[in-house]
């Protein structure tokens, strides 16, 4: 039985739309989506261009600008609000859906359905919508893996079109993008020709040297710069969040947050869930291609009789797709701070693996049933977000109900939502800023119901609840001490 194009093509845009159409429905949600967001708005109001900054004069030294330059944009084109800072996360992933289709289209892959895949898978379509670091790695990782493969079989443009693609992913995340992209193509090399021919082919196919110059003329300058403009940047970028950060379990050297401590190997438990449902369909479909593959094999006799286009053909493909998609939890597998969405790298070659294989599986309504089944899971995810979870996980609402034109002062902790949402203005109270605080003749005071009421009874403050929101945050106006 055929897949039916007209509701794939259904489902393809559902999703996307219905990302698109949600991007600007709920708040900013901490820790690390309001974080972004917060950078990206200082890097607007500070003009500040070339050092993201953590707070007003504090620069932010754990990841490249890209994120920070994606989100700016949207709030220079669309003014300081969700939708403006979420876009260009949500066109990132539309770039990385079309070098996908492009991609298939060149390996006699079904485009459509690997777009479809890939568009339903639960990390794909969670970091869409969401300002994060990692989807300008994925697209960075995308364009560096389509263009090696394409200049691999003659496209000399898309050779160099991969080195951008490399220096796309070192402003947005940083070397880890030389890395999977070499735990990618090192082993398919190896088992393609082997290491002396492997070399050999390289040289003579891919501009090794043009490729690498233009990767770093286009990268290079802002670590420079940005070492120069803040000194000790490099040092704490490279070797603190490169390999303390996955190597020292907890490691306690994070100057913007706490350490995503897990047990080593957690990556594969991390793919599975951040890749359903087509991480279910994966390994059994693996399974029934087993013996058409083998008799593929067999078809094509002894490798080295084989020409190399006729082993690229029926089997450099679908080797090269699963070092792509493996390479993210090869890398993670020994680190002990990890996040769900380190995995987004490989999974482009996910959706590309499971779309070469549909072909001769004799399961096409199942794949269609499974697409129809993700989408559905979107919605409903997507709505319990709106509806719940965000609201929970930012200070939006609370701090709808304060007066703009009366000091804010955060009790026990300052959210990265509150300094998004106050544009800058909410301090946190210390024991310094006390005395000056207590003596205005209004303020306000925003946190956890019980610390705020300690400090309101311990210092026998003046003041009224104005407002108390599903976060447990309460917001008080009180009149100061003259």
């Amino acid at each position: 039985m055929s897949l039916d194009r007209k509701y794939l093509w259904f489902v393809l845009i559902a999703v996307m739309l219905l990302r698109l159409l949600t991007l600007g429905t709920y708040p900013l949600m901490d820790s690390t989506e309001a974080r972004y967001g917060e950078i990206a708005r200082l890097m607007v109001e500070t003009g500040n261009w070339l050092t993201p900054l953590f707070d007003y004069d504090v620069p932010f030294w754990g990841k490249p600008p890209l994120f920070a330059w994606m989100s700016a944009t949207g709030i220079e084109l669309f003014g300081l609000n969700e939708f403006a800072v979420r876009m260009p996360h949500w066109l990132a992933a539309t770039l990385v859906l079309v070098f996908i289709a492009f991609f298939a289209r060149k390996v006699a892959i079904d485009a459509l359905l690997a777009a479809v895949i890939l568009a339903t898978t639960v990390v794909f379509a969670v970091a869409a919508g969401m300002v994060m670091t990692d989807m300008g790695l994925c697209a960075g990782i995308t364009l560096a893996m389509v263009g090696f493969y394409r200049g691999w079989f003659g496209e000399r443009l898309w050779s160099y079109l991969s080195f951008v693609g490399l220096a796309i992913g070192l402003l947005g995340k940083g070397p880890l993008t030389v890395v999977l992209f070499g735990l990618t193509v090192s082993p398919w090399l190896l088992l393609q020709y082997g290491f002396v021919d492997g070399l050999r082919q390289l040289w003579q196919r891919i501009p090794v040297l043009s490729g690498t110059g233009l990767m770093l003329v286009i990268a290079v300058p802002w670590y420079v710069l940005a070492e120069q403009a803040t000194p000790g940047f490099l040092d704490y970028f490279l070797v603190g969040e490169h390999f303390q950060r996955f190597l020292v379990s907890g490691w306690q050297g994070d100057l913007y947050g706490s350490a995503h401590e897990e047990p080593k190997g957690m990556i594969w438990l991390f793919w599975l869930g951040a890749c359903l449902p087509w991480s279910l369909v994966l390994l059994p479909l693996l399974w029934l291609q087993w013996k058409q593959l083998g008799q593929q094999r067999r078809d094509l006799g002894d490798k080295k009789s084989a020409t190399p286009s006729q082993y690229d053909k029926y089997h450099g493909l679908l080797s090269f797709l699963l070092f792509w998609m493996l390479s993210p939890m090869v890398l993670f597998t020994f680190a002990d701070n990890i996040l769900a969405a380190y995995v987004l790298p490989g999974v482009p070659a996910l959706a590309l693996i499971i779309a070469y294989l549909h072909k001769t599986c004799g399961h096409k309504l199942w794949i269609q049933r499974t697409a129809t089944v993700a989408l559905a899971l979107m919605a409903v995810v997507l709505i319990y977000y709106v509806l719940v979870v965000s609201e929970r996980r930012s200070d939006r609402a609370v701090l709808a109900q304060a007066d703009e034109v009366i000091p804010l002062y955060y009790v026990g902790k300052r959210s990265f939502s509150g300094q998004f949402y106050s544009g800058g203005t909410a301090q946190l109270l210390t024991e310094e800023l006390m005395p000056e605080a207590f003596r205005r003749q209004t303020y306000q005071l925003v946190g956890r119901p019980d610390a705020v009421d300690f400090v309101i009874e311990h210092y026998q403050l003046d003041c009224s609840l104005r407002s108390a929101e599903p976060r447990q945050r309460a917001l008080y106006r009180c009149n100061g001490q003259l």
